[in-house]
Formats: structure tokens, sequence, C-alpha cells
């Protein structure tokens, strides 16, 4: 294990930029293990209410090839794959997505980037990043999540299992797009400044 430490630190010393980029990755995966695990729980919990037969369509913007309007945030009431899950579902994925980038943001700022400069600028600009890749993964998200349940439930006969399989496979693909995006924002925000030096103290008067 040692030699395992000391030959990472030389490759960090003679590539920080790969280093720095493998180490963002590997935590990167550990939360997208986290969201494959907390999404099921938290899209169960919300399916036991109402809150599925209630809609949640957003923000509308266009049409789909079919004719019928394309919305943002598209999450028509009834259960999948015939309704869009409703607010139940819409709730289960931001939910996860926030427990999942509030450990994110804590993790790669201490552990990849080794910041230092003020948490509360960054988290604000962090802030607005997941606020804004939110609304694109969601708007990106209305062209595959229908045919991907479709696909696991009704065309594959997979029942339940297909619609868990189906949440894994949404939300992978919420967790790259989220990758790719959030690494040079990452580059900005978490900084490294440098350590002031302590000013000498004065000497003692005789």
């Amino acid at each position: 294990m040692s030699r395992l430490t000391a030959a990472w630190r030389r490759f960090a010393v003679k590539r920080p930029g790969l280093a720095q980029f493998i180490v963002f990755l590997v935590l990167s995966n550990g939360i997208t293990v986290l969201q494959l695990a907390l999404m099921p729980l938290i899209k169960w919990v919300f399916g036991m209410t109402s809150l599925v037969d209630t809609a949640f369509q957003v923000w509308p913007i266009g049409s789909n090839p079919d004719g019928s309007q394309y919305f943002i945030f598209d999450y028509a009431a009834g259960a999948l794959p015939q309704g869009g899950g409703g607010l139940a579902y819409f709730l289960a994925v931001q939910i996860t997505l926030l427990i999942a980038q509030v450990i994110n943001f804590f993790a790669q700022r201490s552990i990849t980037f080794k910041s230092n400069s003020s948490i509360g600028k960054a988290a604000f600009w962090y802030a607005i990043a997941y606020v804004i890749i939110t609304i694109l993964a969601a708007a990106a998200q209305g062209l595959y999540k229908t045919p991907i349940y479709d696909l696991f439930i009704d065309t594959w006969g997979w029942g339940g299992t297909g619609e868990t399989l189906a949440d894994f496979v949404t939300m992978i693909i919420n967790a790259a797009i989220s990758f790719w995006v959030f690494f040079p924002i990452f580059k900005v925000i978490f900084k490294q400044e440098p350590e002031r030096e302590p000013e000498p103290k004065p000497e003692p008067v005789a």
C-alpha cells in the first residue's frame, strides 16, 4: 500500500492535471453509485403518495414530433410508462440530485481540488451552475426518458424490474451530463490561493 501511495504521489507531481481529473472521475463515480442507491428508495416513498397523479409540466418550448407540447420539465400525471410519474417522479429525481451534489461539492472541493478559497463564494457559483445544468439536463431528458421506459417496461416486458433499470439508465445519463459540465466549472470556482506568510512579531522593547 505504501508503494502505491508513493507511486501515486510521484505521478501527481509529474502530471498534476491528469491526477486531478482521475480523482474527480473516481469521486464522481462514487457519487453516481450513491444516486443509483438513493433514487429507487426516494421514488418508492413518493410513489406511495397522490403526487404521482399530479402533473408537473412547466416551461413549454416547441413541439414533440407527434405535435404535442414539449416541456423542459415534463412529468405528466400517472405512473410510468403510460404517464410521466407526475410530481412524485420530479421530486424523487431532484432530491436525489440535490443530496448527491451537496456531497459532491464538499468532496471535490476538499479532496480533488484542495481548495482554500472562500467556501461561500464557491457555493454561490456552484448553486448557479447546478440550477443551469439541472434545467439543461431536464430539457434533454424529454428526448430519451419516455423511449427508455417504454423499452424496458413494455417492449421487453420487464415490468417493475424494467422500471428500476430505466431509473438507473436515466440517472446515469444525468450523471454523465453533470460530469462533463462540472469539471471545468470546478476548475474555476475551486481555487488554491497562496498562503499568507505570518507577519513577523515585533521585537520586545528592552
